[in-house]
């Protein structure tokens, strides 16, 4: 009986300082959890220049799931950004604006932990989400609304101006600008922490034996190259660095100026497929085998990469219920749907 005991504890330690290494590598390698305390998330995902307050969340909820923002009073923020799954659209190509495919075959990447991101749309473009939101508004094959039309659908429902005097003062002046930085401002709220953060801020039972050796096989292979930080990805990186990417023909998107391109963040990556830029590889452990090959310029086993698919499960966040919010009336004023 003694020494069961005995053998149990030496285990149990065993197991609790291989899970210590393991959560000190993983910092090495320049994982980060999302904080577990609120008080430093909100450090991370408020914007000084405009703080959030549930006043503002709540409008922006509101107008990122309007429809009528766009020209044809079809489309909204959430038609390619879905909050019911993955924050994305489940498609190759995003569908925008009398049913165009976007132009360079560029799929629609999740809205969740955009907030973390440290670079928006696959070529960097905009720094931030105040930025990046005033772009598929008023992009032709996506929303195709001009700023004079959101300005002007907004203002023609006093249930909205009531919203943004509410959440900005009664001197706010409801400008295209406002609009999306208050978009922003909810999504910035998006935030899904799982049990990979759980392990990471000292839960060593949060994740499974077989997602610990997940884990331990995605940083020796070297997949933590790119994907780090907080979001594990949001940073630009160089594509096609040992290989090129056997769909790379799809579409002509070569990154940016430079051939940099953003690196997806794998959080929720089992309820974002299609994966790469073009969504073509519908199959994550196939995708986790392309990158290898690639990025690394290593061959990555099917037994390595079922490991490495095992831990990404880890990633699954939990999300918080969102009430589909109930939009104001139109008035007379009202821009009509114009579909042409």
């Amino acid at each position: 009986m003694h020494s069961k005991i005995v053998l149990t504890m030496a285990l149990s330690a065993a197991s609790l300082l291989a899970s210590n290494t393991l959560t000190t590598d993983a910092g090495k390698a320049g994982l980060k959890p999302i904080p577990k305390s609120k008080a430093e998330l909100s450090k991370l995902i408020d914007n000084p220049k405009n703080p959030i307050t549930a006043a503002k969340v709540e409008l922006g909820k509101k107008l990122y799931f309007d429809p009528r923002l766009s020209k044809s009073g079809f489309i909204s923020c959430n038609s390619c950004h879905n909050l019911s799954e993955g924050g994305d659209d489940g498609i190759s190509a995003a569908i925008g604006h009398k049913w165009t495919a976007n132009p360079h075959h560029l799929n629609s990447p999740t809205v969740y932990n955009s907030v973390f991101f440290a670079s928006q749309f696959w070529d960097g473009r905009d720094p931030h989400l105040e930025a990046q939101a005033q772009g598929p508004i008023q992009a032709a094959p996506e929303m195709s609304a001009t700023p004079e039309h959101v300005v002007s659908t907004v203002t023609s429902m006093p249930e909205y101006v009531a919203e943004f005097k509410k959440a900005y003062g009664n001197d706010v002046k409801i400008s295209f600008e406002k609009v999306t930085d208050t978009i922003a401002t909810f999504e910035r709220t998006l935030v899904t922490p799982s049990a990979y953060d759980d392990f990471l801020n000292g839960n060593e039972k949060a994740l499974t034996k077989t997602q610990k050796e997940g884990l331990k096989t995605f940083i020796d292979k070297g997949c933590a190259t790119c994907h780090n930080g907080i979001a594990l990805g949001g940073e630009m990186n160089a594509f096609n660095v040992t290989g090129t990417y056997k769909h790379q023909n799809v579409g002509d998107f070569k990154g940016n100026n430079i051939g940099m391109v953003k690196v997806p963040t794998l959080r929720n990556i089992t309820q974002t497929a299609p994966y790469f830029h073009n969504g073509q590889i519908w199959d994550l452990k196939e995708a986790i085998i392309e990158m290898g090959r690639i990025q690394l310029g290593t061959t990555i086993s099917d037994k390595e990469a079922a490991s490495i698919e095992e831990f990404l499960k880890s990633l699954e966040g939990r999300k918080e219920p969102i009430t589909l919010p109930q939009l104001p009336k139109s008035t007379a004023t009202t821009p009509k749907p114009d579909i042409n």
